[in-house]
């Protein structure tokens, strides 16, 4: 814990170290800094999140869902179609490019592709009219929300808006959109980010970022927006479900002093045993609470696809555990996680960074900054095992 709490410190001090340093500086040290960050991060091929290093195979099939991706696919076009030949050049990668795996929450991370800053106001319609296509209205919600809050912080920072933003996104498409081949868009920016991978009608929404600081806007712009707050309170309701004896497997004995997810930026091969109260020992209705929690964030992609994840979801619940570190009071800051061989979800409150001039304790996690987190374990983060089988039947030889 003790390490989490040093780099989010680093991070801090950098915050401030660089807000006093001339734009063109900070520009090129923070070119540095996301050098270096994914030089580290991809140093390692992808092999996906696994519990023991080993990965569990024949867990997901290329086959038709029966669900159309037509939408999607025709929303990609248009939305390719709007920008600029220089745009667009700087935003289309193949479907196997490492573009997929370069992302991070960090607001100084220099992202690639097209940012909602550069785009004109048909260009950005046409954006949204794709992620509209690809999420449920609740996703689409929480998307807009998010950058709406990042607006907020920019305000709490004194007007920084060079480095928080509504419109600090950027969107590449990896691949060609297609009816039958495989191709998908990743939406990058601070707290929001998607990969969204499409085959046919198959389609694997993860890795998936969502967050905030501030979690809840008290004033300025977009005051009254709030994000998570279902998230953090279905995952502590579920907690209060247990038993007694439940509760002591699924708390972990871990102190709740930092920041404490595992699967955010270049994690891609993280290794997590399975910790906590497994569904096994739950009752009927313990089962279906925690259903409801995992579809809180499934039900964030369209509707038709949320449902087969779903389905999914439940063919593995007996194998499903559920665990808790932090406060279990009502109020209290916490962090929970989900796994099973086929999903992880991780919910955090994290200590503050951007706002820590407006909280009690600066030192302390906050209810004012989630981060959540979910992965596709066992090789299929960004589709790549769907991307794997596709290949064995149909040979790639290109870039």
């Amino acid at each position: 814990m003790k390490r989490w709490v040093l780099v989010v410190s680093f991070f801090m001090l950098l915050g401030l170290l660089y807000s006093q340093r001339p734009a063109g500086d900070r520009v090129e040290r923070f070119r540095t800094m996301s050098r270096d960050a994914e030089a580290k991060g991809l140093a390692q091929p992808f092999k996906g999140v696994t519990t023991d290093g080993t990965l569990v195979a024949g867990l997901y099939k290329v086959e038709s869902t029966g669900v159309s991706t037509a939408p999607v696919v025709k929303a990609a076009e248009a939305f390719l179609a709007a920008l600029t030949p220089e745009q667009r050049k700087k935003t289309e990668f193949s479907v196997d490019d490492e573009e997929w795996r370069k992302w991070m929450n960090q607001h100084f991370y220099l992202r690639q592709g097209v940012g909602f800053n550069e785009m004109s106001e048909g260009q950005r319609e046409a954006a949204f009219a794709m992620l509209r296509a690809s999420l449920s209205a609740r996703g689409l919600k929480l998307t807009r929300d998010i950058m709406r809050l990042n607006h907020t912080l920019g305000e709490m920072n004194n007007d920084n808006f060079q480095e928080y933003g509504e419109w600090l996104y950027w969107i590449t498409v990896m691949g060609k959109p297609s009816a039958k081949e495989p191709w998908g868009w990743q939406i990058d920016g601070h707290h929001v980010i998607i990969n969204y991978f499409v085959l046919g009608d198959q389609v694997v929404m993860s890795p998936v970022f969502v967050g905030s600081e501030p979690v809840i806007a008290y004033e300025g712009k977009y005051k009254g927006v709030a994000i998570m707050q279902d998230e953090q309170d279905m995952g502590h309701k579920f907690l209060m479900s247990l038993s007694e004896e439940q509760r002591k497997k699924a708390v972990l004995p871990v102190s709740k002093t930092g920041n404490n997810n595992v699967g955010e930026a270049f994690k891609d091969n993280v290794v997590l045993d399975y910790a906590g109260v497994p569904v096994a020992e739950l009752t009927a209705r313990q089962r279906e609470q925690l259903v409801a929690l995992i579809e809180r964030y499934v039900g964030n992609m369209d509707d038709g696809h949320a449902k087969l994840k779903m389905e999914e979801v439940r063919r593995h619940l007996e194998k499903t555990f559920f665990a808790w570190v932090g406060q279990t009071e009502p109020g209290g800051v916490f962090y929970y996680r989900i796994h099973s061989p086929v999903i992880l979800i991780e919910f955090d409150h994290q200590l503050p960074v951007g706002i820590r001039q407006h909280v009690e304790n600066p030192r302390a996690p906050t209810r004012q900054h989630i981060h959540a987190v979910v992965r596709t374990p066992n090789g299929n983060d960004y589709g790549k095992d769907l991307l794997r089988q596709h290949y064995l039947k149909h040979p790639h030889t290109g870039n």
